[in-house]
């Protein structure tokens, strides 16, 4: 499985952006997909994951009611839109995929592959 992440950018605090996730290759093995976000000199976090069928989501308080992310299966491809946009959410965002239920889906160990990054840069 190939994950490869886009539409990261610069906004001013209060914008929107909205990342992609295209995924390439044994698609079907993937079992849900997560977003997590690494600041300078912190350690990568997690900020969304979605089940396969997209029924099921789930967000840390710190971008709950903020972030949305969604799937379309047809397209294989996973985004996460993002509003009201803080200087805090400045991070490089990495998409990752699972292909089955081992470890936790908030934590980098539970994830078989990984997107190459996004930046997104929040101005004050």
């Amino acid at each position: 499985v190939q994950l490869q992440a886009s539409g990261g950018g610069l906004v001013q605090a209060g914008g929107s952006l909205r990342l992609s996730c295209a995924a390439s290759g044994r698609t079907f093995t993937i079992y849900a997909v997560g977003w997590f976000r690494q600041a300078p000199g912190k350690e990568r976090e997690f900020v969304a994951a979605i089940s396969r069928s997209g029924s099921n989501t789930d967000y840390p308080d710190s971008v709950k009611g903020r972030f949305t992310v969604s799937r379309d299966n047809a397209e294989n491809t996973v985004y996460l839109q993002m509003n009201s946009l803080k200087p805090e959410d400045t991070a490089l965002y990495y998409c990752a995929a699972r292909s089955s239920l081992s470890g936790s889906a908030y934590y980098t160990g539970g994830y078989d592959y990984w997107g190459q990054g996004t930046q997104v840069t929040v101005s004050s």
